[in-house]
């Protein structure tokens, strides 16, 4: 990637504006994330949650190119502690019945086994608590991160309440540089919370991208644009997403859409082309 392929965070933190998800790659992860490392990304993003990541499948993909001469400096990994509610019963990696501050330090712990790396890019909470003290009793652990140098950024994922994110923002000492929601139709494109985002250098990073928008893939504006740019539907999308200052989370199992996706990094729509994909939403 070049150098304005990223984005410099409010915590300073360098981070890929196309990042690969791997969520649901179960026995395959390890060679997803070696192929996409191959491909060109430079961003990882799992979870300590069993039920639905590999994370320590993950770490092997990450070790292994490191013999390919990936270094781990070059590599912006995210993963995120996921609550108890959001955890399999059966494969929690933390005792359920501890405070919660010992399950934040355990899953942290565990997810730093699995990458075999000292350090984390960018944590985040996976989902945000009901009660608001919890909430805040976790972000306060996951802070102790960061004041050690052992993760460089937090974030909070599956946040569409924005007076949740307010408060958390307000309440906090070190404030969230991310907030990775799913993005579709259902919840208006979180417009709302995105511009609150915009104005406080929140990072909105989306995932479901593609598949939760296939009206929009399918729609007859990028159609007409994938002709005009020579170009994807997908990669017409991403663009557009990249100028509205959105990090999606690209997740599929194919080399080719790998590459063909981060070729979209290398794309500018004209501002009349932005305009009629912004109708769409």
């Amino acid at each position: 990637m070049k150098q304005e392929d990223y984005i410099i965070t409010s915590s300073g933190v360098k981070m890929p504006k196309m990042i690969y998800g791997t969520a649901w790659k179960k026995e395959r992860t390890t060679a997803l994330v070696e192929s996409a490392l191959r491909c060109g990304f430079w961003g990882i993003d799992t979870a300590c949650q069993p039920k639905h990541y590999s994370e320590a499948l993950v770490g092997e993909g990450l070790l292994n190119m490191q013999h390919e001469g990936v270094k781990r400096e070059d590599i912006f990994i995210q993963t995120k502690f996921t609550p108890v509610s959001g955890q399999d019963p059966k494969k929690i990696p933390y005792d359920p019945q501890a405070p919660l501050e010992e399950q934040v330090r355990k899953s942290f712990a565990v997810s730093k086994q699995n990458l075999y790396t000292d350090y984390i890019d960018s944590l985040v909470l996976h989902s945000p608590y009901t009660v608001f003290g919890d909430l805040m009793k976790v972000w306060h652990t996951m802070e102790s991160f960061v004041q050690k140098n052992e993760v460089g950024q937090l974030g909070i994922s599956n946040c569409y309440s924005l007076e949740v994110l307010q408060d958390l923002y307000t309440h906090s000492e070190i404030k969230p540089a991310i907030l990775q929601n799913r993005f579709h139709a259902k919840t208006e494109y979180d417009k709302e919370i995105r511009q609150w985002c915009d104005t406080h250098q929140v990072i909105y990073q989306s995932f479901w991208t593609l598949t939760a928008n296939p009206e929009i893939l399918l729609s007859e504006t990028l159609d007409a644009l994938s002709i005009k740019y020579d170009k994807s539907p997908a990669q017409i999308w991403f663009a557009f997403l990249r100028e509205n200052h959105i990090v999606p989370l690209v997740g599929t199992s194919s080399a080719q859409h790998m590459l063909e996706d981060l070729r979209s990094l290398d794309l500018h729509l004209l501002a009349d082309d932005l305009k009629q994909i912004h109708t769409l939403l």
